[in-house]
């Protein structure tokens, strides 16, 4: 039990860095973006490139996979996001979900439909049995508790306790009065999305080992970064990281006790929370 809470949290705080980009762009700029998956496959592809074809070590491509993610994300939210920022959020679903097949396709064409695999370094590898047995801590899964845990504080401090944090909170909250003040809101958005897709290249990175990655990655998992959003709440980073966690150990136990049935406990326990929390877990007093 205490081996499959691990893992399980451990699959919770990825879910967490994959999906937190959306939360922002849903919850902060107000923006539905489907295609937000498309960011973490990219990540995902360019780590699993540049160690296969370039002998490139393992740690050097997640800040290459973080930046890739977040260069593109900036470019596609200059040309094409950022004039469908004020179109009605049936808009914005048909255009995302659009860009999402596309980007689906576009991988499929360049690089293939078979499952990409990635061989970690020696020092991920294995795991350490503590309590005679009774927990099993893989390496690379303690490995990303750490990695998402130190991002999850930054981005705490950074949205809380920050300059551009407030000027955030101000640009979303009303927007012409923040432009008055002279906040340059676009160059605030900008820098949002980007940070917001680099997180979920970053988050592709570290899950192409976990969770798979092949061109379908952004539809598969879709359903799973909106579930963490519904539940979490889009107007904090807590209700988000605590919803992906109650995400992660569900699905994690659900697919071991009774396997038949995993899927149907995460969309059960889903729904149970929305009943009880139809506006998430976490809602921002006083925000949009």
């Amino acid at each position: 039990m205490l081996t499959i809470l691990f893992d399980g949290i451990a699959y919770g705080m990825l879910l967490f860095i994959l999906a937190v980009g959306l939360s922002v762009t849903m919850g902060l700029m107000n923006f539905i973006n489907l295609a937000h998956g498309a960011f973490a496959m990219v990540g995902g592809y360019v780590t699993v490139v540049l160690m296969q074809r370039f002998d490139v070590p393992f740690m050097w491509t997640l800040p290459l996979a973080f930046g890739v993610a977040a260069l593109l994300g900036a470019v596609l939210e200059r040309t094409l996001y950022r004039p469908m920022y004020k179109k009605p959020h049936l808009d914005q679903v048909l255009f995302s979900i659009g860009l999402a097949f596309m980007s689906v396709a576009t991988v499929d064409y360049l690089v293939g439909s078979q499952q990409q695999i990635m061989q970690l370094p020696e020092w991920l590898r294995g795991r350490t049995e503590l309590w005679d047995g009774a927990l099993g801590m893989g390496h690379y899964r303690l490995f990303i508790i750490a990695v998402c845990a130190a991002l999850t504080v930054g981005l705490q401090y950074v949205l809380s306790q920050t300059r551009f944090g407030s000027r955030l909170r101000a640009s979303v909250d009303d927007p012409r009065v923040a432009a008055g003040l002279g906040i340059n809101t676009n160059t605030v958005f900008a820098v949002t999305f980007a940070v917001g897709s680099g997180l979920a290249g970053l988050g592709g990175a570290l899950g192409a080992e976990v969770l798979g990655l092949d061109p379908t990655f952004p539809l598969k998992f879709m359903v799973y970064f909106l579930i963490v959003v519904a539940v979490g709440g889009t107007s904090s980073i807590t209700g988000p990281l605590l919803a992906a966690l109650l995400l992660g150990v569900a699905d994690v136990a659900g697919k071991y006790y009774i396997p038949k049935l995993g899927a149907f406990i995460v969309y059960s326990l889903m729904i149970a929370l929305l009943i009880w929390k139809p506006q998430g877990l976490f809602v921002r007093k006083g925000g949009k």
